[in-house]
């Protein structure tokens, strides 16, 4: 088969409404608009949300709240979590990936939190780090270091 070949179903194709062709095609005349009226004339018609001059309903109801510019949300990694790695080795969000404990998907911006503890040296790369992770992996012996987000 070629993109040449390629056809639409039988019957998924319908040749369009020829209206105002005069009075053998059934749509000619007022081209099935009726007689006169808003909706008849050319570009008539109203707005979405119009109500015939009522008040609208998206101006009747209150407006609540708003919504901020920019929300980042962090995959989160605790200290705990960090045992499987070596000493030594470099701890980023593809190693995080690979060791299961963040989503592919939420590599984009990870935080390391201060819970549990890190025994071994290792040079952690995330995005933002709580003050208490911090201390606790420069205590180990090992380094943060904050990727752009």
């Amino acid at each position: 088969m070629r993109l040449d070949q390629l056809r639409p179903a039988p019957g998924a194709k319908r040749a369009p409404k020829r209206l105002g062709r005069g009075p053998g095609s059934g749509h000619g005349k007022t081209a099935g608009k009726g007689h006169k009226g808003q909706k008849a004339r050319a570009g008539g018609g109203t707005r979405p949300g119009f109500e015939g001059g009522q008040m609208p309903l998206y101006r009747r109801v209150p407006k609540r709240g708003f919504t901020p510019r920019e929300q980042r949300v962090y995959a989160v990694v605790n200290l705990q979590s960090l045992e499987p790695f070596a000493a030594g080795s470099v701890v980023d969000p593809d190693g995080l990936v690979e060791a299961g404990l963040i989503k592919k998907a939420e590599r984009g911006l990870v935080k390391l939190l201060g819970k549990g503890e890190v025994a071994q040296a290792l040079t952690v790369r995330v995005h933002a780090a709580s003050v208490s992770a911090r201390q606790k992996v420069e205590a180990a012996g090992g380094r943060v270091e904050v990727l752009p987000p």
